[in-house]
């Protein structure tokens, strides 16, 4: 354990269930690490905080594992850090965009990018009338989404009447119901762009063939059946590398936005799109692909973030 005086790297999270995996990296590569819970004690708004570089990864998914106070609990942690000067990977505006499908639709819709055709539905009595406006098969999701939340493909509009009339409705916790047209894909997989300090690490090819909606990676999801070891969903595309105009474009988004840990998703359509439909900036990584690799994105996160810390160690 560091002295808790020495300049480190703060993890703000909200699931400790992905921490050991970046863990083990930091302590392989020498750099301190402390975990910060968020929603969790309290923050006295005027004390100084910590000294070291500040790594946000709020997930739009923490309401379900009990931390429905995550969200707000890191924006004011952030907007504190934030005022007293300190260094702050995926801050205070780079959370607004991980709690809200709407706002990563907005932004890449605003760069130029192929963006699923999506309404955004504020009172559950109007998803009828407002999913009309689509032709079916549509889905639905929720805009504070994360693992699969909310996504249920409808065939008809009937379909999607009765189930908003159930009880099987599932309530988005933000209130906020996207309806979207659904994408059939040229072959059953998504590709899923990772980024450190905003440059191109890897694609990887995530295997949809299962039907499910909840493409978790991080080693904490790869639970056996039945003693048996699941077939890996997630392998390196190496067609695509740094040089790909999209992950050029991704790279410019990435900088426009301030955001410097992130994964993108995008799928490439049965007629000819590739449509970008998600920005995660909680993204975890996937151990099959990360066993593979002669540097982890596991490894470049920490040798970014220590990179950091030494600057900082240094006196102006």
């Amino acid at each position: 354990m560091s002295d808790p005086e020495t300049p480190a790297v703060h993890v703000l999270h909200d699931n400790p269930d992905w921490i050991p995996a970046f863990a083990r990296a930091f302590d392989a590569e020498g750099v301190p690490l402390r975990e910060w819970r968020l929603g969790r004690g309290s923050l006295d708004l005027d004390a100084e905080p910590p000294r070291g570089v500040f790594w946000s990864r709020l997930s739009a998914s923490a309401h379900t594992r009990g931390g429905a106070g995550a969200k707000d609990a890191a924006r004011a942690t952030l907007a504190w850090l934030e005022a007293w000067g300190r260094r702050v990977v995926n801050g205070a505006a780079v959370a607004s965009v991980e709690v809200s499908k709407a706002a990563q639709h907005a932004a890449l819709r605003r760069a130029g990018f192929d963006v699923p055709r999506t309404i955004a539905v504020f009172e559950r009595a109007a998803i009828p009338a407002e999913a009309r406006r689509l032709a079916p098969p549509f889905i639905t999701k929720h805009n504070q989404g994360g693992k699969g939340l909310g996504v249920r493909r409808f065939d008809t509009h009937e379909e999607l009447d009765a189930y908003v009339a159930s009880p099987a409705f599932e309530e988005p916790a933000d209130g906020i119901t996207l309806l979207q047209e659904f994408l059939p894909a040229a072959a059953p997989f998504v590709t899923r762009a990772e980024f450190v300090g905003g440059r191109f690490a890897y694609a990887v090819r995530v295997d949809t063939s299962a039907g499910a909606f909840e493409l978790c990676p991080a080693e904490a999801c790869a639970v056996p059946v039945d003693g048996v070891e699941p077939e890996p969903l997630f392998r390196i595309r190496p067609e695509i590398g740094a040089d790909h105009p999209l992950v050029v474009r991704y790279e410019a988004l990435l900088a426009d936005l301030g955001i410097e840990i992130a994964g993108i998703e995008f799928l490439e359509t049965v007629d000819g799109r590739t449509v970008t439909y998600d920005i995660n900036t909680n993204t975890n990584y996937s151990p099959d692909v990360e066993a593979g690799l002669d540097l982890p994105a596991t490894r470049r996160v920490t040798r970014f973030l220590g990179g950091l810390l030494a600057a900082e160690r240094v006196p102006a």
